[in-house]
């Protein structure tokens, strides 16, 4: 009897922490939300290339703004392999496209431009199919895809408010069968929206960060040649379509990679930081699931789905992105060294090119790791 009588105290106890309300959610500001759009300061933002993010403030300093960016989508083909050339559909000339920085309830003025065609064999010319973009961060009208359609030569505007914090994809979405095409050659991208107050953790205490990256892994279905080490190639970005689909309806990349082409985290482009700095890594896969590992680190927080409004996990080892969408993560580096940050499907680390390299000086720590004894013979042969 008397166990069964503190089982029971025991099991409403349990019922009565599981029922209580979550303190780590912060109520929306009711004077935010129902803040004027005609009262709200309007500022440019300039986009910078990938993996790295325009200049930006981490906490809110005022009311809402209208970001105003521009996006210009660029028809080109890119070598992305030895030997291997893609027609790629860029949003400013880069795959994956850039990262506009807002704050919720911000709005987003954008400028999109269906501009010029940009080749290695061909020189410039104008590009040849319709595109727009779906902002997954976006309410209605699919993502702003409904109202963004613009043809060869065209641009149009598109204004929506950030109503979630986060980070999120976007890409290009015509529709039918072009939707998954320009999406696996390169036309997509992703925004962060931070929450007015920044990042918290799990305990709800400020998260700051020195460097933010972003990767942005992109699957390729590339037509190749019957060596299997070279692709065919095309005239245009109209010419290469029919080809990629058959290869596409496979299911099967032919090729995975980080920002757009293989080497361009690992040898191209150097990304460095210092002992005791925090890192903000942003991941994205418009098309396929991955699974970010850092080699050497961890994520000392990780918010699910790259949602800053849900509580972070703490100490990942490898964490999840869904087809579609994206991932946040904090370190703070201990140990100097080299980190590759990659796919945890080794196959797509490896064996193609879905992997980065992180530069870290700052000195080494023997408590934290050393050798205990050097490599040796074995004991007793």
């Amino acid at each position: 009897m008397r166990y069964s009588a503190a089982l029971l105290l025991f099991s409403a106890s349990l019922t009565a922490c599981l029922d209580s309300p979550d303190d780590w959610a912060i109520p929306p500001d009711e004077a935010i939300v129902n803040f004027a759009m005609e009262d709200a300061e309007v500022v440019d933002q300039q986009l910078v290339d990938p993996p790295f993010l325009p200049s930006h403030e981490q906490l809110a300093s005022g009311p809402p703004r209208v970001v105003r960016i521009r996006m210009e989508i660029v028809e080109r083909e890119v070598e992305i392999a030895p030997g291997v050339f893609v027609w790629q559909m860029a949003f400013n000339n880069h795959v994956p496209g850039p990262v506009p920085v807002v704050f919720q309830w911000d709005w987003v003025d954008l400028t999109l431009v269906n501009g010029t065609t940009d080749t290695i064999r061909f020189g410039a010319a104008q590009n040849q199919l319709q595109h727009n973009v779906d902002f997954h961060a976006a309410t209605g009208a699919l993502g702003g895809g409904e109202l963004t359609l613009v043809a060869p030569g065209q641009e149009v505007g598109l204004r929506w408010r950030a109503v979630k914090a986060g980070f999120f994809v976007y890409h290009c979405a015509p529709g039918g069968e072009m939707v998954p095409y320009h999406v696996v050659t390169g036309g997509n991208g992703a925004i962060l929206v931070l929450p007015r107050e920044g990042l918290r953790d799990g305990s709800g205490d400020p998260v700051r960060y020195d460097r933010a990256f972003y990767f942005g892994e992109q699957d390729y279905y590339v037509p190749m040649n019957p060596d299997g080490r070279t692709s065919k190639r095309y005239g245009n970005f109209v010419l290469q379509m029919g080809d990629m689909l058959q290869v596409m309806r496979g299911l099967t990349p032919t090729h995975i990679a980080f920002n757009g082409s293989y080497g361009a985290l690992t040898a191209d482009t150097r990304l460095e930081a210092e002992v005791g700095e925090t890192v903000l890594m942003l991941h994205s896969q418009a098309n396929n699931p991955s699974y970010p590992h850092l080699i050497g680190g961890h994520g000392d927080w990780v918010w699910p789905y790259g949602k800053f409004n849900n509580r972070p996990d703490e100490g990942l080892e490898t964490w999840d992105v869904v087809a579609g969408g994206t991932a946040a993560a904090v370190y703070t580096f201990r140990q100097e060294g080299t980190y590759a940050y990659l796919n945890h499907n080794l196959i797509k680390a490896f064996l193609y090119d879905a992997k980065a390299f992180i530069h870290v000086t700052g000195g080494w720590n023997d408590e934290l790791m050393t050798n205990s004894f050097g490599a040796r013979p074995v004991a007793g042969n």
